[in-house]
């Protein structure tokens, strides 16, 4: 006759899941022991193992400055150059002493300043190509481009320093020179383009004013 045990099949699946239990908390152990192992002991020994091959790789080409941090460029070099500039000074006064340059040679003259715009620059009218006393002034900037534009020989040389304004140049630094013997246009308000010289079609250079006589 058989005797069934109810509590029996129980007892088994619970006996099963504490046995699987152990062996997970096992394996687990065992992969942290692993893990410990290579971090610990592994790795060291192949960074190592590299480091060792990589240094005697180096030294068999000739290499061997790259195992080095070394310095930054120019560093020695810079150290050396500012402790003979503090004995001997500045380059540029080194050689003002040797060269025994005049005052006036060696003197910075301030370049003067552009006084503000005040006032609205108005030119006269372009008169036609064939209108009777028509003049052409051609001004050559020092940007290199060259602007042209007619004038009436009647006209006040004046126009020209506001047309040299309008222009972009300032009469304050700049002046107009002729192009033959390049000296400076004698303008003003009561000198008409012919008494100043320009009677025919005429090239002016837009040059900056010497500042040591301004």
């Amino acid at each position: 006759m058989v005797i069934w045990e109810p509590y029996k099949d129980s007892e088994d699946e619970e006996a099963k899941q504490r046995q699987k239990q152990a062996r997970e908390e096992l394996q687990e152990k065992h992969s942290k022991k692993v893990f410990s192992y290579q971090e610990s002991v592994l790795r060291p020994r192949q960074e190592s193992s590299m480091r060792k091959k990589e240094e005697r790789f180096y030294r068999m080409t000739g290499e061997a400055w790259k195992l080095t941090d070394g310095e930054r460029l120019g560093e020695g070099e810079s150290l050396g150059q500012s402790a003979q500039e503090d004995v001997d000074g500045t380059p540029n006064q080194e050689a003002v002493r040797r060269r025994k340059l005049p005052e006036s040679a060696t003197r910075l003259h301030p370049k003067p300043e552009v006084p503000l715009q005040k006032r609205v620059v108005v030119l006269p009218e372009e008169p036609a190509e064939d209108a009777e006393g028509v003049v052409r002034v051609a001004l050559r900037c020092p940007s290199g481009r060259t602007i042209h534009r007619r004038f009436l020989k009647s006209d006040s040389s004046s126009v020209l320093l506001d047309w040299l304004l309008k222009t972009g140049y300032h009469p304050a630094v700049y002046t107009l020179c002729t192009a033959y013997r390049r000296q400076p246009l004698v303008i003003g308000k009561d000198i008409s383009m012919g008494d100043a010289g320009i009677l025919t079609h005429t090239v002016l250079h837009v040059e900056e004013k010497d500042s040591s006589t301004t």
